[in-house]
């Protein structure tokens, strides 16, 4: 079995034994691609400084011409929260038998949790060294964050799965950083169920933020933000990634271009009154890692030193890959090689 599907299964699996739509927000989406053309944002002002179409109407008062509009472009009769003179079209990619989403930090928080359940000790820190002892591990030894002092731990099997920061781990390992921003908005009125890659087309005077066109920030003819609606009326969206600036030591440390994030809501609020008119709740950034050079994928598996194993590299599909990523670690580290997919093609050591 591939990877992927083991995953999807994985997390339904989770979900359906410890209450995952509670706990993480675990639930079956549709997932699909939106083109639409943005509107002019004017100097009308909402809760999220975004500037409106002047005489805009609610989606829950829309004419019959607009939603007849939406049904010609092939839009479904639920995703109803984009405005109907900007909708382009719309393809299905996905739906809720072959789609789900969690909600990333509700998620992996649970999973600690429920390790910790299990005998499992949660240490946060930063590791400073791994020691090696003839072809195998020994030890690691890393700086606690509640008292900034070294501990040394005698440890047989060592996993790396610190994601952009694997480098500083593991020097040679061959992944880079690439920072992206993401907003959280509490819409104007709860919506469908959606995860949507979306391409809009930005009209020549998009993104006005005064009266003199000196004040107009630059913008692509088009952008990709990708869109998804979660539970308890929220909506995520995030933008293209940068690396404009280098990856920091901690999480605590990485830096968010509120412009950057501004620019997100200014797209796609140039689409959804419910998003223009909505309140942002969060506006934030990470970082995602990626193996550089021609290998494609994650690198999950052994590092050629007995004992220290890798899984890190994922991009953006570390939380779809992660409840797969996982198991298949296990078996390395319990019965030396991975049994449940084949991912001899992401053997770390290919690379290392």
């Amino acid at each position: 079995m591939a990877r992927i599907p083991l995953s999807y299964r994985l997390h339904a699996q989770l979900a359906k034994e410890h209450n995952g739509a509670e706990r993480w927000g675990y639930r079956r989406i549709h997932c699909g691609q939106l083109t639409a053309k943005g509107r002019t944002l004017d100097e009308r002002n909402g809760k999220n400084d975004v500037k409106g179409t002047e005489g805009s109407v609610s989606l829950e008062k829309r004419s019959k011409q607009a939603i007849g509009t939406l049904r010609a472009a092939g839009i479904p009769k639920d995703l109803d929260w984009f405005a109907a003179e900007s909708v382009r079209g719309y393809d299905e990619m996905g739906d809720p038998d072959t789609t789900a989403q969690v909600h990333p930090y509700h998620f992996t928080t649970s999973m600690a949790a429920l390790a910790e359940e299990k005998g499992v000790n949660v240490v946060l820190g930063t590791v400073t060294n791994i020691e090696k002892s003839g072809d195998g591990v020994k030890s690691v030894t890393y700086k606690a964050k509640e008292d900034s002092e070294d501990h040394t731990i005698p440890a047989t099997d060592v996993i790396i799965s610190a994601g952009p920061w694997t480098k500083s781990v593991y020097p040679s390992a061959p992944i880079s950083a690439l920072r992206a921003h993401s907003v959280t908005i509490r819409p104007s009125r709860p919506v469908s169920a959606y995860a949507l890659f979306t391409e809009i087309a930005l009209p020549a005077d998009f993104g006005r933020t005064g009266e003199s066109t000196k004040s107009k920030r630059s913008h692509s003819k088009r952008v990709t933000p990708e869109i998804y609606a979660r539970p308890n009326n929220e909506v995520y969206a995030c933008g293209e990634g940068d690396t404009l600036v280098p990856l920091p030591p901690t999480t605590a440390d990485v830096e968010t271009d509120d412009a950057r994030c501004q620019d997100i809501i200014n797209y796609v609020a140039s689409i959804s009154d419910e998003m223009r008119d909505g309140e942002v709740t969060a506006r934030q950034a990470c970082y995602l890692p990626n193996v550089e050079g021609a290998s494609a994928g994650p690198l999950i598996g052994e590092t050629g030193v007995k004992g220290l194993l890798m899984a890190a590299g994922h991009t953006c599909w570390g939380i779809q890959n992660g409840p797969a990523t996982g198991k298949l670690i296990s078996e390395f580290v319990f019965d030396g090689k991975a049994k449940s997919a084949n991912v001899g093609a992401l053997d770390p050591r290919r690379v290392l």
